[in-house]
């Protein structure tokens, strides 16, 4: 019996520990333009990115992009957009997650990457925002000194599944 409760004790523990501790991920943007907003999108405005860019606000309009898996696939809804530079566009986890936004490094061209990668904060890879696993989620990036060209994007766990778009900046 004493085993027993020895085991329950130190699952509960286990458990515990890993937990997180942390909030419960909701959506991340913030009322006023910025760069691209997630929790640290104070920061994100005024820290340079690694490749030499600064993150740039969004001075145009919002977008939004839904991040969707269900029974008729897994997609980006619209897949392919338009925007112009200075616009941002904001992508909602909507169902069918995890969900991410990401550029292939290799589709980008190298005098635009040190800018699209300032305008991404938390990457968890290179060109590649977080993942996001609960409806409502969002990430929001900017355009803002992007050269105008078109980007191909995908989810990196639902690539194999179609899961890709263009965005077009003019």
């Amino acid at each position: 019996m004493r085993f027993l409760g020895f085991m329950v004790v130190s699952s509960a523990i286990a458990l515990g520990a890993c937990g997180g501790g942390g909030e419960k991920a909701t959506d991340t943007t913030t009322a006023t333009p910025a760069p691209a907003t997630t929790d640290t999108a104070a920061s994100a405005a005024t820290t340079p990115a690694a490749g030499g860019g600064t993150a740039a606000a969004i001075t145009g309009k919002t977008h939004e992009v839904k991040m969707i898996g269900d029974d008729k696939g897994y997609r980006f809804d619209p897949a392919d957009i338009t925007v112009k530079a200075g616009d941002g566009i904001k992508f909602i986890m909507v169902s069918g997650g995890p969900h991410n936004v990401a550029f292939d490094p290799a589709t980008i061209p190298a005098d635009v990457k040190p800018q699209l990668m300032a305008n991404m904060p938390n990457q968890q890879a290179e060109l590649s925002s977080p993942l996001f696993m609960n409806p409502n989620e969002s990430y929001t990036m900017s355009f803002a000194n992007v050269k105008p060209g078109q980007y191909p994007y995908h989810c990196t766990p639902h690539l194999a599944m179609g899961m890709k778009g263009t965005i077009t900046v003019q």
